[in-house]
């Protein structure tokens, strides 16, 4: 068995990769290791709207009560409001059945510690050890096994923590969003509701098979053409499990992480809360997005692709804000995890806020055109000190001076070498990846 745990917990197509067999023992394994030497320790469940989400949370709940610990089940939930609730409730750890942007047959399990945070490495290593060892853990009988209790009215908690986090009501906005037909799909448009906002809703009547079809954040031109098309002041779209924001403004063009990212920090910066005037992302930002934190003042850490990676280098500087491209954003002050619903109460506050169009709150930064071509290789550490390569990579890097940058890099999955560049001209953007490709495939290409 390899490792088990990605960057982003345990993934497969369900009911075979991550079957209801592997689901009991991870919740086993895991209310043993999270809650160990707890009296009466309760975990919480939530899960996304994925049909194989009730096939897991039955196989993962009698794993955890094998294990004597107590459930709290809150249905279908965002990953986020799992995170939130484990805190704000006490519970000893929190678990969420989805699989994200994935499609459908995927899902996964992802586990957060009582702190309301993902796993430390040593945590998951520590489950997987237990996994690949014969089952001697305690087996409590009789009054001493878990319980299971439905606790569906807790995410009533989590929506009232998401309103209290904006300054501003939003009455005379029009709102669109496209919950993805996932997890997002009642919490999003309530929340927006409360605050006053007339709210049209995309892709909000999730059957357990359209989650993620031709929706959410990954497929934003469906809150591009409805934003105009009903002549909102904003667009915003989940993906699956909520924990991701793409947006776009009046005129339909789009606001991902970095633009909301600038966007929100010029905001807590001018409030005095921006801690450390720092924004953590990682480096697959784009250059324009560094180019507009220099001029504003605000000093940016970059970290490996990953919001974990964002997420450990704002916990170590402590700094309140960071997040990725794809949009994930972390607002460090309100919760431990990237929040879509939350990313996007946070820019429409600022909308209401600058009494500006977003389409001007967007200029705050330009697009730099970013070309990316994957390469499939023999060995995908030997571009790093073969001297051809590396010498085709400087060029290019003098070639472009301050006006571009070039990121070559492996993938973390697959034989591939990522070559991508940025720069004002797409076009010349585009020879420039073409020539670090062709020196890489005359040295390593199968």
């Amino acid at each position: 068995m390899g490792r088990l745990f990605g960057t982003d917990g345990v993934r497969g197509v369900a009911n075979t990769e991550l079957s209801p067999e592997l689901a009991f023992r991870l919740g086993r394994i895991g209310a043993y290791v999270l809650a160990r030497g707890k009296k009466q320790p309760f975990i919480i469940v939530g899960k996304d709207t994925r049909a194989s989400g009730d096939l897991l949370e039955a196989a993962l709940t009698a794993g955890i009560l094998s294990a004597g610990a107590n459930v709290w089940r809150v249905g279908v939930v965002s990953t986020p409001a799992v995170a939130y609730l484990t805190r704000y409730l006490n519970a000893d750890a929190g678990v969420m059945i989805s699989a994200s942007h994935n499609p459908v047959q995927d899902n996964g399990i992802k586990f957060f510690g009582g702190d309301g945070f993902k796993l430390l490495d040593s945590q998951e290593d520590e489950i997987e050890r237990f996994l690949k060892e014969q089952d001697t853990l305690p087996r409590p009988i009789g009054a001493a096994v878990g319980r299971v209790y439905d606790r569906t009215d807790a995410v009533e908690f989590y929506k009232k923590f998401l309103i209290g986090t904006v300054r501003n009501r939003f009455e005379g906005m029009t709102v669109i969003l496209d919950c993805g037909n996932g997890a997002a799909y009642d919490i999003g448009p309530d929340v927006f509701r409360r605050l006053g906002a007339n709210v049209i809703v995309r892709n909000g009547e999730p059957d357990g098979s359209n989650i993620n079809v031709q929706c959410g954040s990954t497929h934003p031109e469906v809150i591009q053409q409805t934003t105009v098309e009903q002549k909102a002041q904003i667009g915003l779209s989940f993906d699956g499990d909520a924990d991701r924001l793409i947006a776009c403004d009046e005129n339909g063009d789009l606001i991902d992480g970095d633009y909301c990212m600038a966007i929100c920090g010029q905001a807590l910066k001018e409030r005095g809360e921006l801690v450390h005037t720092t924004i953590v992302t990682t480096v697959m930002s784009n250059v324009g997005f560094i180019k507009a934190a220099e001029q504003l003042g605000i000093q940016v850490v970059r970290t490996s692709v990953g919001d974990r990676y964002v997420m450990e280098a704002m916990r170590e500087g402590g700094y309140i804000l960071g997040g990725e491209q794809s949009g994930h954003i972390i607002f460090l002050q309100h919760n431990t995890t990237g929040d879509g619903v939350l990313t996007a109460l946070q820019l429409t506050d600022i909308l209401v806020e600058k009494k500006q169009p977003m389409s001007e709150l967007r200029t705050i930064m330009k697009t730099y055109p970013q070309v990316m071509i994957n390469v499939r290789v023999q060995d995908k550490m030997a571009w790093r000190h073969n001297p051809s390569i590396q010498a085709a990579i400087a060029e290019v890097e003098r070639a472009l001076g301050g006006d571009g940058r070039v990121l070559v890099r492996e993938s973390g999955t697959e034989p591939l070498v990522r070559v991508m560049a940025e720069g004002p001209d797409v076009d010349t953007v585009r020879q420039y990846v073409e020539n670090i490709v062709t020196v890489i495939r005359q040295e390593l290409g199968k």
